[in-house]
């Protein structure tokens, strides 16, 4: 039985995952270690397949990996029983029920061959201080090893820089492949360079034909109205190689597994990956760097068009009909956010470096206004195009104002769109010219409680520094500090819902904490980064949370609160308070 690509990719990442928290690789090392160590022979050079198996076997570890990975084994077609109570049950049985494998049987070499999806290889600077910079983004061709001998060879690439510097060179890297375990077939090379040649050929001929037919309804958009040539539409924007890619490409299905459960918790992710714009030698205006998906998860930041990509395909993700916006903000600034259309014709807006929604009411210009519209709340001014995996729509009415922008896609004479097949042809999963298929969401490494502490411990050094140079003692409350932590998980709660909750507890809790005469200050404060210094700094340079720290008078008492809230891929809102209380002097 076959899986779609999505469900394939949630089930590996529940397997990576599982394997992961088994530490079956640290296990598989360690037996291969004790192998070679005892069992292999001086004139031996290689274990064999079948010698490494029967170690694992013998040390029990297939049996515990078989024990956790349960596969359902029932009929496909058995009816799956119902509360009668609940008048409607949604059941997808095939993408639930799995036939179990004897795990025996892999892929032959042919097959292998047709898998046309690279393996692509990012490579990361990380300073001491945390700060990650992409350095190098390379699409391997790995299927030469099925033509090598005994299932082995060796390659050296050279990897370029990105952006501006994608065409300098950064390093060479030595590659080793190795099929495991060993096809029983091996390909001749001709074959293999045959299928690539062809391969290569079919991709070249199918981006000539997409970009005659892009020109050709460039060609027809003009003509409707020559002050489009002045709009943001874009068809093909550079990857972090400097790549041209259809923009539709940067957008497909994500499904987030277990690792998001809303889509708003999955827009508030999207808002905690640092935003930086890419990097500009000299004058003139905005580098134009739209980077794929990997190398944007694994920098952990991004521009305003990688987190509106990613937004827009965990979107799609959960069955909602998304699309990338690109227009400009106020003074012309070019923006890229995402919209939902709703099946009641609502629409929403959805701000990919903040997470805030907005629903968009047009505003009729061609009737008189009853009264005067109040000034939309979003700050969005214009707007040239919008697209996703499978559709592209360019703005063809009258004026490209968001606010009076009529967002029917179904009404050709309001917005012109390609061909589905032509963008199918380039875009869809599996065409050659596609990117590879996106990574499943990982797991986030950081343990919240431990890390908060840290932040904490550091913060309270900092500050009892800073106040020792101002000739002031420092006397910290832990009691007032842990009544901070209802009022920063409301915050995170309110980020992420848009409601407000546990405000009232706080404040009657903070009213007990306080003594009649004291007076009480608190400061909050949110960052996507967990430095404690580069926090410091930045919380001194408010004069409210200044005055705080450095909060003089008779008995005064400190605190200060962090709480971490982890999100996939390693991210994390960091939430900060300072408050002090004293003693009121007239």
């Amino acid at each position: 039985m076959s899986l779609p690509p999505e469900k394939a990719s949630e089930l590996k990442q529940l397997i990576h995952q599982q394997l992961s928290k088994m530490d079956v690789h640290g296990r598989i090392r360690e037996i291969l270690a004790e192998t070679i160590r005892e069992e292999l022979a001086p004139d031996q050079q290689q274990l064999s397949t079948e010698d490494l198996i029967k170690a694992l076997r013998r040390r029990g570890i297939i049996d515990d990996v078989m024990k956790e990975l349960n596969f359902v084994t029932d009929n496909v077609d058995q009816e799956i029983p119902h509360s009668p109570k609940q008048p409607v049950c949604f059941t997808d049985r095939q993408s639930t029920l799995l036939k179990k494998s004897d795990g025996t049987r892999m892929a032959d070499s042919t097959t292998m061959l047709s898998i046309s999806d690279p393996i692509h290889m990012v490579l990361i600077k990380t300073d001491i201080f945390g700060e990650t910079t992409l350095v190098a983004s390379y699409f391997l061709e790995w299927r030469s090893v099925l033509g090598s001998e005994n299932g082995v060879t060796n390659l050296t690439v050279e990897l370029m820089g990105v952006g501006t510097e994608s065409k300098v060179s950064v390093g060479i890297l030595n590659i080793k492949l190795e099929m495991y375990p060993s096809l029983s077939q091996t390909l001749s090379p001709e074959v293999v360079n045959t299928q690539l040649a062809l391969e290569r050929q079919k991709t070249a001929e199918k981006e000539r034909l997409f970009l005659v037919y892009a020109k050709q309804w460039w060609r027809e958009y003009l003509q409707i109205r020559p002050s489009h040539n002045s709009r943001l539409v874009k068809i093909f924007a550079q990857d972090e190689n400097g790549i041209n890619r259809p923009v539709c490409s940067y957008v497909k299905p994500l499904r987030a597994g277990r690792l998001l459960d809303t889509p708003r918790q999955a827009a508030r992710f999207v808002n905690v990956l640092g935003y930086e714009r890419a990097p500009v030698i000299g004058g003139g205006g905005k580098q134009e760097q739209w980077c794929t998906l990997l190398a944007f998860l694994c920098r952990n930041k991004g521009d305003c068009e990688d987190h509106a990509n990613l937004l827009c395909s965990l979107l799609l993700g959960y069955g909602l009909e998304a699309f990338v916006c690109v227009g400009t903000k106020a003074k012309g600034v070019p923006h890229a956010w995402v919209m939902t259309c709703g099946t009641d014709g609502t629409i929403t807006f959805w701000e990919s470096l903040t997470g805030h929604r907005y629903i968009h009411k047009s505003n009729n210009t061609d009737e008189p206004p009853v009264a005067e519209q109040p000034k939309p709340l979003y700050p969005y001014r214009t707007i040239g195009c919008v697209f996703n995996h499978q559709m592209f729509l360019g703005n063809c009415q009258p004026s490209d104002s968001v606010e009076t922008c009529v967002f029917d896609l179904n009404d050709e004479s309001k917005w012109k769109p390609m061909s589905e097949e032509a963008i199918k042809s380039v875009c869809a999963p599996g065409a050659t010219t596609s990117l590879p298929p996106f990574p499943p969401l990982c797991a986030s490494t950081i343990d919240a409680s431990v890390t908060s502490n840290e932040i904490e411990m550091q913060l309270r050094l900092l500050v009892s520094e800073h106040r020792k140079d101002l000739g002031l003692t420092t006397v910290w409350e832990d009691q007032l500090s842990y009544l901070l932590s209802p009022a920063l998980a409301s915050y995170e709660f309110e980020r992420t819902t848009s409601i407000s909750a546990g405000n009232e507890e706080f404040q009657d809790a903070i009213r007990r904490a306080v003594p009649d005469g004291h007076t009480f200050k608190g400061f909050p404060i949110h960052f996507v980064y967990r430095n404690a210094r580069r926090a410091f700094a930045t919380c001194l340079r408010s004069p409210f949370c200044e005055e705080i720290i450095c909060c003089r008078g008779d008995q005064v008492r400190l605190a200060v609160r962090v709480r971490v809230f982890t999100y996939p891929e390693s991210a994390c809102a960091v939430w900060i308070m300072f408050a002090c209380k004293y003693r009121s002097v007239l």
